[in-house]
């Protein structure tokens, strides 16, 4: 891992999110995307070398809405920046961590993205991101 990637916040309204996060960083999003797979969709800023993702869900049996659900908003996920996203998680797969998928799939932003489970992070869900070329 070679980086803080993102942080992700899980929002109700996306809408109303982007009025407030677009005042209170004084920029706007430089992307939004939908990621059918996922069920959400993302607003994405710049603010230095990290991004702040935002995250709505688009169907009730999304991660997001099932996070909101029993949560409610807030910080999701952290994701960290590797060059080898496959390598990465096989690492920490034999460090004991679990990792939720059997391989990287594809996310937000151009990237491939693969999770570790939060129990194994003391209540930390982490992501790991990878660029697609």
């Amino acid at each position: 891992m070679n980086k803080i990637e993102h942080i992700g916040i899980a929002v109700r309204d996306l809408a109303e999110a982007r009025q407030t996060f677009s005042r209170f960083l004084g920029q706007e999003p430089y992307k939004e995307e939908t990621v059918e797979s996922e069920g959400v969709t993302t607003l994405f800023y710049q603010v230095g070398e990290v991004k702040i993702e935002l995250l709505a869900a688009t169907r009730s049996d999304s991660a997001i809405a099932r996070f909101i659900e029993k949560r409610g908003e807030g910080i999701h996920h952290i994701a960290f920046g590797t060059s080898d996203v496959e390598g990465e998680s096989e690492r920490l797969r034999q460090q004991g961590f679990v990792i939720l998928n059997d391989r990287a799939k594809a996310g937000a932003d151009n990237m491939l993205i693969n999770f570790l489970h939060p129990k194994g992070l003391h209540g930390v869900l982490a992501e790991l991101c990878q660029e697609k070329n």
